[in-house]
């Protein structure tokens, strides 16, 4: 199952069934679960843990340093879960020191060529990254995301579960959940209502999601009287419960 034109660290421990291609390198701290498919030139490099059942196409780099210029070599980690698909040319870097030393991303993910992730990045689960987005340092990623081609994420940035993020934006604040953003620098464009409707969000819950949106962005409010306004309502709705909370605790701020 591997190349023999394929160079594997005797210290990478590798499934009995994972596939390696030809000028491939593993470095050594490289853990690699059953059923997973590695193509030709790709590098991965250690501490690195990747899970079952991925699929890594040709020229991608894995588990590379930090850009960071205050990294000094620590061991640092990649995680990466199971079921995910990065296409050509991929690269995703180990953390830095400065949070958890962990660059983290989960499971049934589908990675488009060229997607850039940085240093100490937390990425979900069920997202779509199209072609060439970047995400800069230490950003975080919900759940069911979509990214447009060439989107870029300023550093310590979020985007919450079941955002819909257009084609070339720039997201330099916080993207609640739930919402439709474009534009450079990005801005909000409604909820993400097909999105809602084909993982199964009831009328009655897209209606509360809609609600949150018309006081946040359509009230006229500034941001602490529209999260007063919400507080007063106390809507029990999960998702309510699940924006207020992430509104609250934007550390840049959202898209407004």
């Amino acid at each position: 199952m591997i190349h023999e034109r394929a160079e594997v660290d005797s210290s990478a421990r590798l499934a009995d069934d994972v596939e390696v291609g030809a000028f491939s390198v593993i470095g050594p701290e490289v853990e690699i679960g059953p059923g997973t498919v590695i193509g030709p030139h790709v590098v991965i490099k250690g501490p690195t843990r990747i899970g079952s059942n991925n699929r890594i196409h040709q020229f991608c780099a894995l588990g590379e340093g930090p850009q960071d210029t205050g990294y000094a070599g620590e061991a640092t980690r990649l995680e990466i879960g199971d079921n995910n698909t990065f296409r050509e040319f991929c690269t995703v870097n180990r953390a830095t020191t400065k949070e958890s030393w962990v660059t983290r991303i989960g499971n049934d993910n589908w990675v488009m060529a060229y997607v850039h992730v940085a240093h100490d990045c937390q990425v979900g689960s069920h997202n779509i990254m199209a072609n060439a987005t970047t995400l800069a340092g230490h950003v975080e990623i919900g759940d069911h995301v979509v990214l447009g081609g060439f989107s870029k994420v300023h550093q310590f940035c979020r985007v919450g579960d079941h955002a819909f993020c257009g084609m070339d934006n720039g997201i330099t604040r916080d993207v609640p959940p739930y919402l439709m953003v474009s534009g450079f620098p990005a801005r909000p464009h409604g909820l993400n209502s097909v999105g809602l409707r084909r993982r199964g969000f009831s009328k009655e819950t897209i209606q509360a999601i809609r609600h949150v949106y018309r006081v946040l962005y359509r009230s006229g409010l500034r941001l602490e009287e529209a999260l007063e306004q919400l507080d007063r309502e106390a809507d029990p709705t999960p998702q309510v419960r699940v924006m207020r909370e992430f509104v609250r605790t934007a550390r840049r701020s959202i898209v407004r």
